[in-house]
């Protein structure tokens, strides 16, 4: 059974930083393209970065690039999300997910995400 966790949330003031990781377990997890998405209330779950497998290549999305950097560390099964320069519009619950192939060009729709976790709050305060 598949099951992805997150954790490292919380609140942090505007221009701060924080890290948020995300174990799996089920998986051969070298083998999975690793994504971060995230979604504030209201609004639709929007990508946020990915890491392919092996960690050869990642990918932002442009309200991101430049702040946050996603890494993997494939002997410890996890994922991570290091977020500096943290804004407002930051604010949302974050998932992570994995998705075993796919073409390069759907990398950061959410529906070609085979597993989920169940999310982790982040909330950046003005």
């Amino acid at each position: 059974q598949v099951q992805l966790g997150e954790s490292g949330g919380g609140l942090v003031q505007s221009g701060g930083s924080l890290s948020v990781s995300c174990a799996a377990s089920g998986v051969t997890f070298a083998t999975y393209t690793m994504g971060w998405f995230r979604q504030a209330p209201g609004k639709e779950r929007e990508f946020v970065a990915a890491i392919r497998r092996s960690g050869g290549g990642t990918f932002y999305a442009d309200s991101v690039k430049g702040r946050f950097t996603i890494s993997r560390d494939n002997a410890k099964n996890t994922v991570y999300l290091q977020m500096n320069s943290l804004k407002p519009e930051d604010t949302a619950a974050y998932y992570c997910a994995a998705r075993r192939t796919g073409i390069l060009s759907t990398i950061q729709d959410p529906a070609q995400y085979a597993y989920w976790g169940q999310g982790t709050q982040v909330t950046v305060s003005s």
